[in-house]
């Protein structure tokens, strides 16, 4: 639902130039009556000064500081005095505001970066008059950041991640590992943990035994995850989430070495300014 006050003024301020025209004739209009009217009941200095005084304390100064607050209401419940004046000066104003149109073009909208973004959406939610809460207002600027964050600043490093060696045997204290971990897909590493070679997908263990005696590597795929350079930004990685159908992902260095996992909870995380996973949940 839209603000009613914006509503009622929207009609009248989208003719730019038109309601510019209007507004300065009219001001000129009355400033000059002012000053003809006085002229006529005094003279001299006495005129200038009395007019000059009148014009400024009560046609700008007051009005302004009083208005300036209070924009928006005053404009809506003055809607449809500023119409009739429209109406009454269109023959002088319109012809003047059409020129402009064609001169100058569209009016240029206004542009805020960032961190202008920012601080009306904590105002927003700070004022009694708009129905932005603190959660929305988390949200808001975690996504209005965490395009300017980097893979390196959120993942999960290599020495706090839950990986196995490719020519690990699967064997039963292996297994307590892998279920103590309470992780759908573990990275499967070469000998020194240098190079992720993998993913475990858990499920596929069930009704594996021990006896059996298999390598790590037998039960690894190559699918399951995408592979992020730790320069990528946090964008980025998302979209590569999206567009591979996956959420989790191994972060890699210039050297293309593993140094880290990335989850899509993580990025969710940035946005939405509260952790979702303990520290012991995660890879």
């Amino acid at each position: 639902m839209g603000n009613k006050d914006a509503e009622k003024v929207y009609p009248i301020r989208k003719k730019g130039n038109l309601l510019l025209c209007t507004l300065l004739l009219g001001n000129v209009a009355v400033n000059s009556a002012m000053a003809v009217f006085l002229g006529s009941i005094a003279t001299g200095v006495a005129a200038g000064l009395i007019s000059t005084s009148l014009i400024v304390i009560f046609g700008e100064i007051i009005t302004q500081a009083a208005f300036s607050r209070h924009a928006l209401t005053v404009g809506s419940k003055m809607a449809w005095f500023v119409r009739i004046i429209i109406v009454i000066l269109y023959p002088v104003t319109y012809p003047i505001s059409w020129i402009l149109d064609k001169v100058l073009g569209e009016e240029i909208p206004t542009i805020w970066g960032k961190k202008e973004l920012k601080e009306i959406i904590k105002q927003s939610e700070d004022s009694q008059l708009t129905s932005i809460d603190q959660d929305e207002e988390r949200i808001m600027l975690g996504a209005l950041e965490f395009s300017s964050k980097i893979v390196s600043e959120v993942m999960v490093p290599r020495e706090d991640v839950f990986a196995l060696k490719s020519d690990q045997i699967a064997d039963r204290s292996t297994l307590e590992e892998i279920i103590n971990s309470a992780f759908s897909k573990i990275p499967v590493t070469d000998s020194d943990y240098t190079r992720v070679a993998g993913l475990i997908a858990v499920k596929d263990l069930v009704g594996y035994s021990v006896s059996e005696g298999k390598k790590v590597s037998e039960f690894m795929t190559g699918d399951g995850y995408i592979v992020l350079n730790e320069k990528t930004k946090l964008d980025d990685a998302m979209n590569q989430f999206i567009s591979s159908k996956t959420i989790f992902g191994i972060v890699t260095n210039q050297e293309d070495q593993f140094i880290g996992v990335l989850a899509m909870e993580d990025i969710i995380e940035q946005i939405m300014q509260i952790e979702i996973l303990d520290e012991d949940d995660r890879p």
